[in-house]
């Protein structure tokens, strides 16, 4: 029933809760004085909760609460109580096995007491127990996916410390996630007021043994304990001591090296609150901070700074290991992992003045949030050890304008994709993924190929030259995206228009149109063929070019149009809906008459030779800018193909009942799984431990730009000449609209109307056959190159970028105006 404090280590867990397990930790640490106390431990939570009914713990819950109140703390525990000292008053406090865990904090989610005379323990352990039932609680275990059955608590009983201040210490700084930044934040009394928001905090940053930033709060209130009887009271500080810092120096030294001390013990930053009492610091909690975003494994100690694949790749959501595995492969980058999401490591540029001054200049043109976070970290003293120049300058290729070396680069990789998809059918086993990782070479030479290079990076020149001189000759912005409007070979926008084909042959057909609208993901084609052939085949053909495309397509383990076509099913009832026959080609033509007329227009406006060139440069553009979206879709068709045979040998796995279910391969990466087809033996345990990693990681946020020390790097688009209230972006696709705003987060939620603006987090590829629909486009991640923009621009959809919080703070519904071409959103009503 009992345990002592210096009996209980973190093994004890199930038996003393999170915060009970912590408080033993905390007793074996040399110098860490903790309040001696003791656990009423799990078991006889178990006895008081065993003949209660949990059938409906959410509506039942101040049942639950008052029946636990009813039943008699156990005699054992009474007996126990009456030997505690006369005089001394106690802390009787919560601790569920549920809590300060390493992912899920559950702070504050059960109740504690304070000042509790002796003879008011019994009642006050009652009142812990039931909190467990609390609304709060409750509502935190259901949205954290714990069983209410299976959480249970201890009590602590804690001899109480009165002290002068007390406080929160994080030795991680939580707003900016620095490793390596001691936050302390310190009141006067007992820390409820803290804690609970009735008081502004001091706080000290403390950086290796220096205080580096210190803020004086002014105090009001303090929390002190009632001096006859149970319980605290709120005070109103004196006036002299409401200005007053509640810590010296010296003190603020000692609660820095005691939280590096206690971090060092638990292996992990952790969220601590102290108490100072005649001059002695006490330690009454120590819990994991949860809410730091990992940092990418490094070899070394050397600084670093990382940059967000995801926000480039517009996926931000975390992938499964054989994702991860999948890119990593493919990519000739210095990338790593972090959360479950991709970083590229940017220090070595940073740190050579050629690559340097390349990489803040290309991301200058292209992403502004990226260039100003790289020059934050470059402008620090000492970060980033300047080195001589060793990374060789990218070889440039001249290309000559010739539309004919995109059909060549297109039929290439046609031709290699077909011929690898004969020959990865004959192979089995072990030799698929030895086959596969040598085709892996191949996509890589073709995704780095200098040529293919050399068009793209000359029609994004052309365009970066037409906007900057058109605004400089002409005083027009963005002009180079009405030119970029329905160019060829743009795979992506083809993809649009062409379900905007699918729907006009099932237009006619009101029977599959019902079908449509109940559409489900088992035998969804074959049940679409036997209703209706035609249909059928229309559907077949475009999944035949375009199903191997989904949400988050980068990631190889998501689910592809060709695994459920009935993901497309709302898009085309959508177009169904929104457009007359022959829309597709309508939207083409109407892009290509406009760009072609504001080509004329700003010729005819340009002297001779300034005309000349831009003449070029506009031909660049139209013949090489829609060659951005092919290597991507080649490297996804590869990467669709591959799925296809590993998943065969997954389904053997399971047959062979080595695996439970073919998902359980996405959670292994690429070598795990080449191990376990050649064994045929697997590490049940690895599998769910990543999947709850996995869960964990989905949760998270990821920064765009983070140092090796955790430091998150926050930046914000300049907000000069914009109206007072707007919502800033990046402007990538020039013109100004108002509508209704659709704030949609997941793709097959959509129910647009046209003329509607789509409002969502992020959007890849596998978004454009929406873009068909809206009159503009607000995404909360994003930059000028990013897919979106690209296809934003092909369809002169006006467009901003890089929004925050643009799904929160637009309410869906409500009309509002994008200025695409200024780069912010006003909301009118």
């Amino acid at each position: 029933m009992i345990l002592g404090f210096k009996e209980i280590d973190r093994t004890k867990l199930l038996l003393v809760g999170g915060k009970g397990a912590n408080l033993g930790e905390l007793c074996k640490i040399e110098g860490v004085q903790v309040p001696e106390g003791f656990c009423i431990t799990t078991d006889v939570y178990k006895d008081i909760i065993r003949q209660m009914d949990f059938e409906d713990v959410v509506n039942a819950s101040a049942e639950i609460r008052a029946a636990i109140e009813r039943v008699p703390v156990p005699a054992a525990i009474v007996d126990l109580i009456a030997t505690l000292s006369e005089g001394h008053t106690y802390a009787v406090r919560s601790s569920a096995t549920a809590e300060d865990l390493p992912t899920v904090s559950f702070a504050g989610q059960q109740d504690t007491y304070l000042n509790i005379k002796k003879e008011d323990i019994a009642v006050h352990i009652s009142k812990c127990w039931a909190s467990l039932f609390t609304d709060r609680a409750v509502v935190y275990r259901e949205q954290h996916g714990f069983d209410h059955k299976k959480v249970l608590l201890s009590v602590i009983i804690q001899k109480m410390v009165f002290p002068e201040a007390s406080g929160i210490l994080f030795t991680a700084d939580p707003v900016t996630g620095n490793r390596k930044v001691v936050s302390i934040d310190a009141g006067f009394g007992l820390g409820e007021a803290l804690v609970g928001g009735l008081v502004n905090a001091d706080n000290y940053k403390v950086r290796g043994r220096e205080i580096i930033e210190k803020k004086v709060a002014v105090k009001h209130i303090e929390v002190l304990p009632v001096e006859e009887g149970s319980g605290t009271i709120q005070q109103e500080i004196e006036i002299n001591r409401q200005n007053a810092p509640v810590l010296t120096d010296e003190q603020v030294i000692s609660l820095n090296d005691l939280g590096r001390k206690i971090e060092a013990h638990f292996g992990q930053p952790q969220d601590i609150e102290w108490c100072l009492a005649g001059g002695e610091i006490y330690i009454v909690q120590s819990r994991p901070v949860t809410t730091l975003y990992p940092i990418p494994a490094a070899d070394d100690d050397e600084n670093h700074v990382y940059l967000s694949v995801g926000h480039n790749q517009m996926m931000t959501d975390a992938m499964k290991p054989l994702g991860l595995s999948f890119f990593l492969m493919t990519t000739p980058a210095r990338m790593c992992t972090a959360g479950g999401r991709l970083y590229i490591d940017v220090a070595k540029q940073l740190s050579q003045p050629a690559s340097r001054e390349m990489l803040i200049g290309t991301f200058g043109k292209y992403d502004p949030l990226f260039r100003d976070a790289l020059q934050t970290i470059v402008d620090r003293e000492g970060f980033i050890k300047s080195a001589a120049d060793t990374i060789p300058p990218r070889p440039q290729v001249q290309v000559e304008n010739d539309p004919a070396l995109v059909d060549e680069l297109i039929r290439s990789t046609r031709a290699s994709i077909e011929e690898m998809a004969r020959n990865i059918q004959s192979q089995d086993g072990v030799a698929v993924f030895d086959f596969i990782r040598h085709d892996l070479q191949t996509l890589k030479q073709t995704l780095s190929g200098q040529q293919s290079l050399a068009v793209i990076m000359a029609g994004m020149e052309a365009s970066a030259w037409v906007n900057e001189k058109m605004n400089e000759w002409l005083g027009e912005k963005g002009v180079a995206d009405i030119i970029s409007q329905s160019v060829p070979n743009n795979i992506t926008s083809e993809m649009g228009l062409a379900l905007l084909d699918v729907a006009d042959v099932i237009r006619p057909y009101p029977d599959v149109i019902a079908f449509l609208q109940q559409a489900k993901q088992e035998h969804f084609l074959e049940e679409l063929y036997a209703l209706n052939a035609l249909c059928g085949k229309a559907v077949s053909d475009y999944l035949e070019r375009y199903g191997m495309r989904c949400v988050g397509e980068i990631d190889i383990t998501k689910t592809r149009w060709s695994e459920n076509p009935a993901m497309l099913a709302p898009l085309i009832l959508s177009n169904i809906r929104n457009f007359p026959p022959g829309e597709s080609k309508r939207k083409f033509e109407k892009g290509k008459a406009e760009a072609v007329q504001k080509e004329q227009e700003l010729l005819a406006r340009l002297p001779a030779a300034q005309a000349a060139e831009a003449k070029e440069k506009i031909s660049l553009i139209r013949n090489f800018i829609g060659f951005r979206e092919f290597p991507k879709y080649g490297k996804i068709c590869r990467y669709f193909i591959y799925k296809q045979a590993i998943l065969k040998e997954a389904a053997k796995l399971v047959a062979a009942k080595v695996i439970r279910e073919k998902e359980d391969i996405f959670y292994l990466t690429f070598d795990e799984l080449q191990e376990v087809v050649r064994t045929h033996k697997v590490d049940d345990q690895l599998i769910d431990i990543r999947k709850a990693e996995f869960k964990v990681f989905e949760k998270m946020n990821p920064p765009r730009v983070m140092t090796s020390d955790g430091e998150i790097i926050h930046t914000t688009y300049k907000r000069a000449g914009m109206p007072a209230d707007a919502l800033v972006g990046l402007p990538v696709s020039a013109g100004v609209i108002e509508g209704r705003a659709r704030v949609i987060l997941k793709m097959e939620d959509a129910d647009l109307q046209e003329g509607d603006i789509l409002v969502t987090t992020f959007t890849d590829p596998s978004w454009t056959p929406l873009f068909v629909a809206v009159s503009g486009l607000v995404t909360e991640i994003g930059g000028l190159m990013t897919h979106g923009a690209v296809i934003a621009r092909e369809y002169g959809l006006p467009a901003v970028v890089g929004v925050a919080n643009a799904t929160r703070l637009i309410q869906d519904g409500q009309r509002i105006r994008v200025n695409g071409t200024e780069g912010y959103i006003e909301i009118l009503h």
